[in-house]
């Protein structure tokens, strides 16, 4: 069991539970935070690059860091991050995608002078066809054991 950056290694790996996105919900997330027709309206959105109606971008990050700390990945730890590298938006995400995340540890570095470590996860977001949506690497940081 994780408690503790010390027990983190490179190379581990994190599935969490798969979530299924609802076209309310896409159409709710992006009223109040991304109003754009391709988000919003499914005929507008027909027309657009999209074909369709696909969830923001910025709905399909909140649904990964959603599923990612659901997962735990620093056991009892929350996930505290001092920024995110990687992050790209590979699919669009539609109403009834099933989504689930997969997280790989990719760097673990001790810190010289606090009681913690920098941890980077790469976690890929993943549709029911097993086809990547969304990646992140978020740059955490883990309490070493006391």
């Amino acid at each position: 069991m994780i408690e503790w950056f010390e027990d983190l290694a490179v190379g581990m790996r994190f599935k969490g539970e798969p979530f299924l996105l609802s076209e309310s919900e896409i159409k709710e997330f992006a009223a109040k935070y991304d109003p754009q027709p391709f988000h919003l309206d499914d005929e507008a959105a027909k027309t657009t690059m999209f074909k369709g109606l696909a969830a923001s971008g910025w709905h399909t990050a909140a649904i990964a860091m959603r599923l990612a700390v659901a997962v735990r990945p620093f056991g009892p730890h929350p996930l505290i991050g001092l920024g995110v590298d990687g992050l790209r938006w590979l699919k669009p995400v539609r109403p009834g995608d099933k989504l689930r995340i997969e997280g790989e540890v990719v760097s673990v570095k001790r810190s010289e002078t606090k009681p913690q470590g920098t941890v980077l996860v790469t976690w890929t977001l993943f549709d029911q066809n097993d086809e990547a949506v969304y990646t992140f690497t978020p740059i955490a940081f883990v309490p070493c054991r006391p």
